[in-house]
């Protein structure tokens, strides 16, 4: 399993130069890598960094910290890794007696690792038990939510986190089939759905269990709701001319980090007759990237799985 580990962790980061320029490292400064993954852009950040330079690379993946550990092996004097969620990087940062950082980076999509590895439940691809934890502790797992949910729960998380249209025939297809026995496995999943897609749907290529299964894994790994107290907190973490680049891989991430920044760039917020400012709000950054960053037509052809990726960066006022 460990030489496993290493193969997959081993891909080549999403937008990697991207975020390397947009971070606009200060080589004595202080940087987080939010969803560390097996190191990738950790990687290429320490190396920027000198010995007055900290990285804190955290991740909630117990695997993901073993890889990124032995990649970073050589930097192991400026790295801090941290077993926890993105969204307390504010928690982390002041654990470890930090007041400022001078940039952090997050990328959302699941790693390649995650999706390759089998057992792990995440992909449709694979017959593999219903887990698709990113936390292996955690105690929601896909398994519970096909199971134990209602159908109007599956419906409602299908339709608005997968955003398929089928999802009321998908959710009375899964209730449908747990009542006879329950749900065990990807594969047996897969076919439930399948079975619930009409034929001229399935034309085509799609593959007809991707949305659900993206809706199924950010239920149990509740990858929505961390995304914007983690924006928020790390925003009041961030030096003056600090910056936060977040990747997305779906529009229901992209426009909950388009927002949230467009909330913290918001100035005044009085009426437009009041004659004086009696709110004192001030934007706290400006959105360096009005359009998102997207890959390159050569990152394009060499990793596939970044197609639907999307940068966007903020800086501290």
């Amino acid at each position: 399993m460990q030489n496993q580990t290493e193969i997959n962790f081993s891909h080549r980061s999403v937008l990697l130069d991207e975020c390397i320029e947009g971070l606009n490292i200060d080589p004595a400064g202080i940087y987080v890598d939010g969803t560390a993954g097996g190191g990738g852009h950790s990687l290429e950040i320490v190396k920027r960094l000198t010995a007055g330079g900290r990285l804190i690379a955290i991740d909630r993946d117990d695997a993901a910290l073993a890889a990124a550990s032995k990649r970073l092996a050589d930097y192991s004097d400026r790295v801090t890794f941290v077993k926890s969620n993105f969204s307390s990087v504010k928690e982390v940062l002041e654990s470890l007696g930090i007041e400022k950082i001078n940039g952090i980076l997050m990328d959302l999509g699941v790693s390649s690792y995650q999706l390759d590895t089998p057992e792990r439940g995440f992909s449709h691809n694979n017959d593999a038990p219903l887990d698709m934890r990113m936390d292996t502790s955690a105690p929601l797992d896909a398994y519970m939510v096909v199971n134990n949910y209602t159908r109007d729960q599956l419906k409602k998380i299908i339709y608005d986190y997968g955003e398929d249209r089928f999802a009321p025939r998908i959710a009375n297809a899964i209730v449908n089939a747990r009542e006879l026995k329950p749900i065990e496995t990807t594969g047996e999943l897969v076919k439930i759905i399948k079975s619930a897609i009409p034929a001229a749907a399935r034309e085509g290529g799609h593959a007809p269990a991707k949305r659900t299964f993206q809706a199924i894994r950010i239920e149990v790994n509740g990858e929505l709701d961390a995304i914007e107290p983690a924006i928020d907190s790390a925003v009041q973490m961030l030096a003056e001319g600090g910056r936060i680049c977040i990747i997305t891989f779906h529009s229901l991430e992209d426009r909950i980090v388009k927002q949230t920044y467009a909330k913290h760039a918001e100035g005044c917020t009085c009426p437009k007759n009041f004659p004086v400012c009696v709110c004192g709000k001030t934007p706290e950054v400006k959105v360096v990237t009005r359009k998102p960053i997207v890959p390159s037509e050569r990152e394009l052809e060499e990793n596939p799985r970044s197609r639907s990726s999307k940068l966007r960066i903020a800086e501290k006022l």
